[in-house]
Formats: structure tokens, C-alpha cells, sequence
């Protein structure tokens, strides 16, 4: 490390009355993890010598391989405003490292800088703006969560129908604490539904927050007796929660998905990148949308995108794009879950992305139509594919697809479809409520 970067952070951590400091990395399946150090340690895990068992951490390795090491990176150094300001909690998030220096292919962000390295090698630096829904719900006298809503409210509704807000304000406020920059919170159209969107960035750093964002709203929410779900469809009969991914490249500071001399105003890099995330959107699934929930969200009726196809402003297709141009310039892929792992949902649609850039993969015709209203047959006429409709479905197509499974690595591919699969096979023999109501009696 930088030894000017390494005495800031010292200084900083110490002028701030720091005592503890979480040093946080996420698994292979998207869940936030750490190792807590006092600030008489944070010198050596700044030199990064501070050493974990990763054979512990789902996916990772066995119990033979198990010394790994923790590399804070101090761009990631924030104080948690919640805690006491006396003996302050910081966190820095980290990336994992054999013993010998060689980044950890399992590690889920070591993957993405691989991809964004990739990418940059061909001149293009990767932007990407979240909007991460999440249910907010009571919680019952013990602390468990539950499945009661705190309101009735919908779409940017107000209080006093929209309960949450009190809730939400202070999650704004933290996350401003924290760094963030946000664009705008509200309601969402389901009870008890809510999303705060902040400001696009770089690919890593926005990974990076979605982490930290999804930490922090369950923290808050907990301050107000609630419980803060990621969880795709919570709830039957009601919209479900999404992470809509909007995507963007750049090349010297400029917005190479813009083209003012073309009549949409889109480049042939933006189309080409478009016709990526079009070719591979059965495989991404199995990423963006990864567990056996995913697929009750990805349903018709519910405005989650099931059909592939793409089309300006339209938000019945699978990928939108927004009227804005210039350096707005972007795609909206519709498909992702707050479920999802961001470093590898993120580094499996650059990899898309780029896979219809260099191949010069030219997108269907748009569909500015209602594509939920269409007919199956309607659909097959004008070419409109489907996404899986499982989770077994979407791990069938990633096990095709060489370019995701690239994206993944060896390593983490193996890892997360061997896991997925022990999920699916769980939950296909399980036996649910619906069952018991409709056949106990009937047969």
C-alpha cells in the first residue's frame, strides 16, 4: 500500500476516534462478511498481514487451503454513524489474497477488477447506477422478522399513508454520513415497499455500495422495530423487489454511448452492447436474479421484465433505455434482484456487454409496445424469447454460456452452480403450504 495512503488512514482513523475497525469482503453467494480489528492492529492489516480462514466462508476453499489473506482498500475507509462517536466502528472492505500474493479467484470483487481490467484494456472505463427496492416489516415481540407491512401505501405516496418514512429519511441521512450521494427515495407500489436510488459511479465502487447500502438499511430499519428484506418476492400477490441495473461506458471522459448525429441518439457501440446483454440474458440470470425466489419476481403481471426484447422509454421489455441523452446516455437492464451478488451481476453484464461489442452483435427491433399484452404467439411472430423461469432453468443456460461462465472464473462458476444447484434441489422436494391446501383433501 501507498505509505501516504497508509498514515491518512492511520491519522484519519485516530482523529476520528476509531477503536474498531470491520474489515469487510463478501462470499460467493452475496453476503457481507468481517473480521473485526482494534486500531492497534490496523497497521498491519493496512500492510496486509492480517490473516482469516476463508475453508469457513461458503465457496471459498478447503480446510487445507484455509490461510488467506485480507487486503483493506483504503478508498473504502468509513466511520458507521450509527455507532458511538467514543470509540468509533469504521469499516474498509477488502479484497482476498493467497499467501503468496496472488489475488483469490473466489473472491467475487477480485473477479470484477478482472473484468474491469478487461474492459479498460479496450479503452472503456464501465458506469453503472443501482435502484435497489427493498419490504420493510414489523418485527414480532422476540425481534423475528415477519410478513406484516407497516403501511398500505403505494407509488410515491405520503405519510400518513407511507409509514416508512421516518424510517427512510434516516437511512438517507446515513448514507449521506457514509459518502453517498442521493438522488431520490420513495415509496414503492407494493405495501410496505420502499427504494432509494443514489448516484451512478465506477463499476467497482458501485458493487461496493450496493453492499454497504444494503448493510445499512437493514441496520437502520432495525432502529425502528423493522425488519428490511432484499428478499426478491417476500410476498404473494404483490410486486416484487428489483435491482434495475443501469449501464453506461466511457472512453476519456466521454459517454461513448452517445451519438448526436444518430437519429435515437444512440451509438453503434450502445446498440452492440445492447445485442450482448440480449444474447446472453438467459445465462446472466442464473447471476442477476439467483436464487429460487427470483423466479416467483420474474413473472407476468407483476411489472418484472420476463420477455427479451428492448425499446426506448418503454418499461414492459427487458432492457429500457432512458430518454436522456448525452452523458446520461445509458441502458436500464430490468432483469436483476437486490438478491444478487453486485460484483458478479455487475462483471457478468460488462462481460456481456463487451462480448456484443467486439462481436459487432447487432439487437433485435425494438418493441415499443406493451409486451405483457402480447400473445404467446404474437411473441414468437416478432421473435420475443423468455427468461428461465426457474432457477434450474437459468443454471442450465450459465453452463452453456463460455462468456459468463468466463466472467465468473473457474473457481467461483463451479462454486456458486454447485451450491445453486443443492438450493434448487432443496426446495423442489420440499413440500409447501399450497400443496397441503389443495391435494390433503382433494385426493
Amino acid at each position: 500500500m501507498d505509505s501516504v495512503k497508509k498514515s491518512d488512514i492511520l491519522a484519519l482513523a485516530r482523529e476520528q476516534g476509531v477503536k474498531f475497525i470491520r474489515l469487510q469482503f463478501t462470499d460467493i453467494m452475496g453476503v457481507l462478511k468481517n473480521v473485526a480489528i482494534t486500531i492497534e492492529q490496523l497497521e498491519k492489516a493496512l500492510d496486509g498481514e492480517l490473516m482469516f480462514d476463508a475453508s469457513s466462508v461458503h465457496g471459498f476453499v478447503r480446510i487445507e487451503e484455509s490461510d488467506m489473506y485480507l487486503r483493506p482498500d483504503p478508498e473504502t475507509f468509513a466511520v458507521f454513524p450509527w455507532r458511538p462517536r467514543e470509540g468509533a466502528v469504521a469499516r474498509m472492505i477488502c479484497d482476498i489474497y493467497y499467501p503468496d500474493g496472488i489475488p483469490f479467484e473466489g473472491c467475487p470483487r477480485n473477479a470484477l477488477k478482472k473484468t474491469i481490467a478487461k474492459a479498460s484494456e479496450r479503452g472503456f472505463a464501465m458506469k453503472v447506477g443501482p435502484e435497489c427496492e427493498f419490504f420493510l416489516f414489523y418485527t414480532d415481540e422476540e425481534g423475528n422478522p415477519t410478513l406484516k407491512t407497516h403501511d398500505r401505501a403505494s407509488y410515491s405516496d405520503m405519510s400518513p399513508a407511507d409509514l416508512g418514512e421516518n424510517a427512510r429519511r434516516s437511512m438517507v441521512l446515513t448514507l449521506e454520513e457514509m459518502g453517498f450521494e442521493i438522488e431520490t427515495s420513495h415509496h414503492e407500489v407494493a405495501p410496505g415497499q420502499h427504494e432509494i436510488d443514489f448516484m451512478y459511479s465506477e463499476a467497482l465502487d458501485a458493487a461496493d455500495k450496493i453492499m454497504t447500502f444494503k448493510f445499512v438499511v437493514r441496520t437502520i430499519a432495525q432502529r425502528y422495530g423493522l425488519h428490511a428484506t432484499f428478499m426478491p418476492k417476500p410476498v404473494f400477490g404483490i410486486n416484487g423487489s428489483g435491482m434495475h441495473m443501469h449501464q453506461s461506458l466511457f472512453r476519456n471522459g466521454e459517454n461513448v454511448f452517445f451519438d448526436p448525429a444518430d437519429q435515437e441518439g444512440l451509438s453503434d457501440l450502445a446498440r452492440f452492447y445492447v445485442g450482448g446483454l440480449l444474447k446472453h440474458a438467459r445465462a446472466l440470470a442464473a447471476v442477476t436474479s439467483p436464487t429460487v425466489n427470483s423466479y416467483k419476481r420474474l413473472v407476468p403481471g407483476y411489472e418484472a421484465p420476463v420477455y427479451i426484447s428492448w425499446a426506448q422509454r418503454n418499461r414492459s421489455p427487458l432492457i429500457r433505455v432512458p430518454a436522456k441523452r448525452g452523458m446520461s446516455t445509458r441502458i436500464e437492464l430490468r432483469s436483476p434482484d437486490p438478491s444478487c451478488n453486485p460484483y458478479l451481476a455487475i462483471a457478468a453484464c460488462l462481460s456481456a456487454g463487451l462480448d456484443g461489442i467486439e462481436n459487432r452483435i447487432q439487437p433485435p427491433p425494438q418493441h415499443n409496445l406493451n409486451v405483457y399484452e402480447l400473445t404467446p404467439e404474437q411473441r414468437r411472430e416478432l421473435g420475443i424469447g423468455s427468461l428461465p423461469a426457474s432457477l434450474e432453468e437459468a443454471l442450465s443456460e450459465l453452463e452453456k454460456d463460455d462468456v459468463i461462465k468466463h466472467a465468473l472464473g473457474e473457481h467461483i462458476f463451479m462454486r456458486f452452480t454447485d451450491a445453486k444447484r443443492i438450493e434448487w434441489d432443496e426446495y423442489r422436494t420440499r413440500i409447501c403450504s399450497w400443496e397441503i391446501e389443495n391435494y390433503l383433501t382433494m385426493f
